[in-house]
């Protein structure tokens, strides 16, 4: 299992375009993706339950990847928490 860190610095939070970014890179992959923040957990595979975190600016993420492709996954998620989170 690996975790990632990350604090949102978009003023816009975790909107609706990042949230299907994540999406796509966790459906592209078998490792499963799982995001939480403020005490609330979801699969990065569910735009619905991504939006339902309601992330804001400022918020940290946990992001945690687990599977038999977690290595490449999470070099993923880190390329799309630097570009698009």
């Amino acid at each position: 299992m690996i975790t990632i860190s990350h604090v949102i610095l978009s003023p816009q939070g975790l909107h609706a375009r990042p949230i299907a970014q994540l999406c796509r890179c966790a459906l592209d992959h078998a490792s499963a993706i799982a995001v939480a923040t403020r005490g609330n957990e979801a699969d990065a595979r569910d735009m619905v339950a991504l939006m339902g975190l309601d992330a804001r600016a400022g918020d940290e993420l946990i992001i945690t990847v687990e599977g038999p492709d977690e290595e490449p996954c999470a070099a993923a998620v880190r390329e799309l928490c630097a570009t698009a989170l």
